[in-house]
């Protein structure tokens, strides 16, 4: 349903409006037929079969949702369907009675009021999927989506937030086409993206894809090429976008020169600047300089990439930037990889965490013929500036390791976790413009309102596309439970209840009664890997204990803490209680099952973020996300997950108390 208004009005009825309204409002109360969020499930085109035989040729089922659609309510009279359908009153009287008993439509007779006549299944026509398009504002609300359809949405729209009750009946998803949704959508064309939105929508909206193509064309107005003497130039589309935009939001800091009616002389150490000038001025540049490749580094691959994997890589070559944008388990790092080998030059790779560090280091060593001497690591426990140098985020943003980006001549810089770089290693970044660089993450969302550093300074998206990634088996979605926790007793609650501020919210993180969902949810898979996220130390610490697990904190020595993560992949161990160290950059690719036990006050990413770490190729997925019942943690479960319903990932709410049967994989759709 198009929906061109903000506020749609109903067709015209032919009697008194008032008479008419009055019946249906109270049948339709009689017959407790309207959707749980209290708008009628007629929105969405049928998709109920019928046995053609049994239907009159008249009015048959499917015309009669037709008629109910038409007229927006949830019951309908006999003059109505006439009407809707074109056919005699008579004739829909007749046709009617005949559904009726075959058992497909139900009629309510009431004294002195017209007959009204209802499906049968309503059931299944309040359980069908919905899309309610509001062009002007942009706006898409979608009730009881599939999760193919919210990986469609993912790749052009922005989820804004999300609605239903626990049980997951009545959940709608509202959705926001933004400016750098469509710059940033992974198509060659336009046409592939309006293709996309057409197969979501159930009718065209020229008004919403002549903006698309605006905003399209707005994307390709500017790039900026080496020219053949070597200076950098910014080239725009047409002669007025030079001089009413270009010349008027960038300054003599930025251009040495106009070269031309559409081009300009830009400096080099500038570039950063002008690409995010003109990006706020709702012009992001195209970026085809040629890139440094720096001292020459033979590489050689011994891992066959995945297909999508080998996509990544050539769409990276031809942009020379960008961010790969994937699930955990997609194989960004083997990608990566890739990407070093094809540009051959020397690279430095900046990740979050020593740890990640390692692990790039034995990947390295694993998946190419590079020899140990030529791999450096750079951060608080050693420095060593090697042909392929890893250094940590934080010790490369220090002022004094500011020669680290300079001390050879870098051709490609790898950002992982990309949207983990802190404001300093931005600053470094846009010093760094002239070669190639390679983000890989798998929530480019900070809180920070940060995402258009880097798609600036690093370069736009590659592969957002997951669903191809699940279809194809590479990774496992996993299903998400949030699961709302009561309290152990009244002492802790009145505790709760007294409490206030920063006290209060950790009250019902550290919720006594989570132990025994943890320990309940465990024996429910006792052969999954398991996962425990907690935010706090007693926490850990108390779960540690009741579940005798290891818990590994900051306060984990290191060596104890690899021992610990060697013994998770091997199989030695199946379950680990990780503090926040485990929100970043900690490969452990067997886990099959997360418990959030507290933590909900972080980010949205940092929930995605342990959410994702049971996306792995092998195995069941699931991950329970625990929250105190009638606290700041449901909302806060509800803000955190919402990221992985945006990419097509259900999301589902159910309490701790519900019985055995309705867990994440007996539960229906």
């Amino acid at each position: 349903m198009t929906a061109e208004d903000e506020d749609p009005s109903e067709v015209p009825d032919d009697r008194e409006p008032s008479t008419d309204e009055d019946v249906l409002d109270r049948l339709a109360d009689v017959t407790d037929v309207s959707s749980p969020d209290g708008d009628s499930a007629l929105n969405a085109p049928s998709t109920l079969s019928a046995d053609t035989e049994s239907e009159p040729e008249g009015v048959t089922l499917d015309s009669f949702y037709d008629a109910l659609e038409a007229e927006g309510r949830p019951v309908v009279t006999a003059q109505q369907v006439a009407r809707r359908l074109d056919v005699t009153q008579d004739t829909a009287v007749a046709d009617l009675d005949i559904l009726a008993e075959a058992g497909r439509i139900q009629k309510v007779n009431v004294e002195t009021d017209p007959i009204v006549w209802f499906p049968t299944e309503w059931g299944n026509l309040a359980a069908r999927e919905r899309v309610i398009l509001f062009p002007k504002r942009r706006e898409l609300v979608v009730d009881q989506p599939t999760q193919y359809t919210r990986a469609r949405l993912s790749q052009f729209a922005h989820l804004v937030d999300t609605t239903g009750d626990r049980e997951g009946r009545g959940r709608g998803y509202l959705y926001r086409i933004r400016q750098e949704d469509v710059w940033q959508a992974p198509f060659d064309d336009v046409a592939q993206l309006i293709a996309l939105l057409r197969s979501v929508v159930p009718e065209r909206s020229p008004h919403l894809e002549a903006w698309i193509e605006d905003q399209w064309k707005r994307a390709h107005q500017f790039r900026l090429y080496t020219h053949e003497e070597g200076y950098t130039v910014l080239e725009a589309a047409t002669e007025s976008l030079m001089g009413n935009v270009a010349l008027q939001k960038l300054d003599e800091e930025q251009v040495y020169a106009p070269i031309s009616d559409t081009e300009a002389w830009i400096r080099d150490e500038e570039v950063a600047a002008v690409k995010r000038i003109l990006y706020d001025a709702g012009y992001p540049v195209e970026d085809d300089r040629d890139l440094e490749i720096g001292e020459e580094l033979d590489v050689e691959l011994n891992v066959e990439l995945r297909e999508y994997q080998q996509d990544w890589v050539d769409r990276f070559l031809e942009q020379r930037s960008g961010v790969l944008v994937g699930p955990p388990g997609a194989g960004k790092t083997i990608a990566g990889i890739g990407a070093l080998a094809a540009v051959g030059g020397e690279t430095l790779i900046l990740v979050p965490s020593r740890e990640l560090a390692h692990q790039w280091r034995g990947e390295l060593l694993t998946h190419t013929d590079l020899d140990p001497d030529q791999i450096g690591e750079y951060h608080g426990g050693t420095k060593e500036i090697r042909p392929v140098t890893i250094a940590t985020y934080q010790t490369a943003g220090m002022d004094r390791h500011r020669s680290l980006f300079d001390s050879r001549k870098w051709g490609l810089i790898i950002y992982d976790e990309a949207h983990h770089i802190p404001s300093r290693v931005f600053q470094r970044s846009a010093d760094l413009q002239s070669k190639h660089r390679l983000g890989l993450s798998a929530t480019p969302i900070r809180e920070d309102d940060k995402e258009a550093e880097i798609f600036t300074l690093i370069g736009q998206p590659i592969g957002t596309d997951w669903t191809q990634l699940f279809d194809a088996g590479y990774v496992q979605e996993p299903e998400v439970e949030i699961r709302y926790v009561g309290w152990e007793d009244d002492f802790a609650r009145n505790e709760w209840s007294a409490s206030d501020g920063r006290e209060r919210h950790m009250l019902a993180a550290m919720n006594p009664a989570k132990i025994d969902a943890a320990r309940r949810l465990r024996a429910k898979h006792p052969d999954s890997k398991t996962l425990i996220f907690v935010d706090y130390l007693d926490q850990g610490n108390e779960l540690a204990e009741a579940l005798e697990v290891p818990f590994i904190s900051g306060e984990t020595r290191h060596a104890r803490r690899e021992a610990y993560f060697e013994a998770f992949r091997t199989g030695d161990l199946d379950t680990l209680i990780i503090s926040r160290i485990g929100d970043e950059g900690i490969d452990l690719p067997n886990a099959e099952l997360a418990i959030v036990a507290s933590g909900l006050g972080g980010s949205r990413r940092q929930g995605s973020q342990r959410a994702g770490r049971t996306m792995r190729p092998a195995g069941s997925a699931l991950v329970y996300v625990l929250a105190s019942r009638g606290t700041s943690e449901e909302d806060f479960a509800q803000r955190q997950m919402q990221h992985l319903a945006g990419k097509g990932i259900r999301v589902r709410e159910t309490s701790h108390e519900a019985p055995e049967s309705d867990s994440i994989e007996d539960d229906p759709e």
